[in-house]
This record gives C-alpha cells, structure tokens and sequence, in this order.
C-alpha cells in the first residue's frame, strides 16, 4: 500500500495505522478532527495532514480530493474515526444522531466519494473501515456505541457482498480493548465493561502490526483478540446462552457498584 489515507489519526489506532504504513514507506495523509494532533502526527511521519470532520460529506470530499491530488490516487482508505458515549435508551437524541454520524455515515461518505474513482479500475483499491469487537458482540454500558458499531459492521459487509468483483476489498477491523484515550475515558466514568476491556488491552502499535499482517490477504474481519472469534461463534450458535451470559456480567456490573 503506498497511498494511504487514515481518518482519526491524530491519536490512538490511527496514529499507529499512520506510523506503521509510513515506516513500510507508503505516503500517508492524515485526518483528525484534531487539527493539531492530526498536523504533529504528519509532521512525524513526513505526512500530509488534512483536518476535518469525518460525519461532514463536505470535509470527506475535500479529504480526498487533497489526498487524492497530493498522492496522485490512494490505494489504502482507512476509515478509523469513532466515538464512544456512555448510555441507554434515554440517552438524549442529539448523541444518538451525532454517535451515528461518525460512526456510520462517515463510511458512507468515503464510499460515495471514492467508488466512482475506484471501481473497476484495473487494480484491486483497500477499503478498511474500524469497526470494533462491538459490532460483532455488544459493549453493556453504550447502547449508542453497540447499535452504531453493529450498523458499520453491516454496511462494510454490503459493500463487500456488492462490489468484491469489481475490484473493491473490504476489510473490517474489530480489536477489543486498546490502550486508547477511548478506552481511558470510558474506565473515568465507572463502565464496567471499560474496566474488564482494560485487563486485556492491547498497545495500538500491536493493532496496526496485526493490520498490516492481515493487509497481505484479503479476510473480511480482522480480530486483534483471537477469543472475539469464539465469542462471535457462540453468539450466533447459542443466542440465548450468549445474552445470558452477557447479562450476567451486567449484573454482576451493578451489584459492584
């Protein structure tokens, strides 16, 4: 990959996605609504930094045509930007709508700027969109993040159902804990999921190594945390088992508190 653009990349796995592709010598822009953090990790890396907002369409489409001009194509789009909220069914509408704004339509918007350009192109284009072991399971604690993460995870396996053929890899990215600001600020306001997520925490620099490992194939989920399969497995064979014991633990989560 020697093109590479990485949203969410000021801090966290995309900071360390950035670095990783820079070190293996791809040219990489990098994104953040951060402009600060988005510039000094550019400026690290010999990057090019272009801040913006990944739920705007407006400030995706003015991503890639800048990365698209200064790269001269991208062969690499990393869609990595996300939030996490704390929260339930009352959680206001306002953190519902922008949660799934970043978490969803921001994907949405590098397709609809970035297919027309790619499809059927001649060459295969990498799409990698960071999804989050939520997505396969659920988070207890984030209703917003769980519903958001699930509904990236079918939107990146549409996209592969419906344009493999035609030149387009989709690959969907769903660590577990990280050693993140994400993961800190969701253990600051007492999650009990944040906290059991942390005692298995890998690095963000371990994530992007696993990445660009899964990089040289072509597998649809990329699980940093090898047991998130077998949890994957269990959910979708024994549904009732799984939900009790995901309801166990929530109970458990109260009774400590």
């Amino acid at each position: 990959m020697k093109r590479v653009v990485v949203t969410g990349a000021g801090g966290g796995i995309g900071a360390a996605l950035a670095r990783r592709f820079a070190a293996d010598g791809a040219r990489v822009v990098v994104n953040d609504l951060n402009a600060d953090a988005a510039r000094s990790v550019a400026d690290e890396i010999g990057g090019l930094a272009v801040p913006g907002d990944a739920a705007s369409e407006d400030d995706v489409r003015a991503l890639i045509d800048a990365a698209w001009t200064d790269l001269g194509g991208i062969d690499l789009f990393c869609s990595n930007a996300g939030v996490l909220s704390s929260g339930d069914e009352t959680t206001p509408d306002a953190q519902w709508q922008r949660d799934f704004g970043v978490n969803v339509m921001s994907h949405v918007y590098v397709s609809r700027a970035l297919l027309p350009r790619w499809l059927d192109s001649g060459e295969p284009k990498r799409l990698l969109i960071t999804v989050s072991a939520a997505g396969l399971l659920t988070l207890l604690g984030s209703a917003t993040y769980s519903v958001t993460k699930h509904a990236a995870l079918a939107y990146a396996e549409w996209l592969r159902a419906t344009y493999a053929h035609r030149g387009l890899i989709v690959q969907a990215l769903c660590p577990q804990g990280v050693r993140t600001d994400m993961l800190t600020r969701g253990n600051e306001g007492g999650s009990g999921s944040a906290a059991l997520l942390a005692e298995g925490a890998l690095a963000p620099e371990a994530v992007a190594d696993q990445v660009a490992e899964a990089l040289a194939g072509s597998g649809f989920l990329i699980l940093p945390h090898a047991e998130v399969a077998d949890y994957y497995r269990l959910r979708a064979s024994d549904p009732d088992r799984w939900l009790g014991g995901m309801n166990k633990l929530q109970r458990g989560f109260e009774d400590a508190k």
